[in-house]
């Protein structure tokens, strides 16, 4: 078998100390994660970043800041995750929007109440990009270098 990664990104937005999380099924259950997903072919990093965004939680959002680089190994399917972290501020919001298959609603959560739920997370990697974004980690949106 071959080794695929695979490449993915997340967004983090928060307003006023709540994080912008979704709840989607996963593995056949209910999970909390940021708005995340795969690139698509062609596709730059922060376009990505701004389209899952958007199609999982209806917010149109401006990504600031890269966040980092995580890797995850999902323990119930062996993939490699190559997850690009973004920050990003809160645009405007599209109520009616239909959102992506298994997403079941965005929310707003504060940090606290992530971590109440952490046994609902998709991966540690939620809390991890969380705390990172709150200890102050950014670095430029240059850092990438992309056609």
């Amino acid at each position: 078998m071959r080794w695929t990664p695979h490449a993915t990104v997340a967004t983090i937005v928060e307003d006023q100390g709540r994080f912008l999380l979704v709840e989607e099924m996963a593995g056949g259950r209910l999970v909390l994660n940021q708005p995340a997903g795969h690139l698509e072919e062609n596709e730059r990093f922060v376009d990505a970043a701004r389209r899952e965004t958007l199609e999982e939680t209806a917010w149109h959002v401006e990504p600031e800041h890269f966040l980092g680089l995580y890797v995850y190994k999902a323990p119930a399917n062996g993939v490699t995750y190559h997850r690009a972290c973004f920050t990003a501020r809160p645009l405007r919001h599209e109520p009616t929007r239909t959102l992506d298959d298994g997403i079941q609603q965005a929310l707003w959560l504060t940090r606290d109440e992530i971590a109440a739920r952490a046994d609902q997370l998709r991966s540690q990697l939620v809390l991890d990009c969380i705390d990172d974004y709150l200890a102050g980690v950014r670095y430029p949106l240059s850092l990438i270098h992309e056609p």
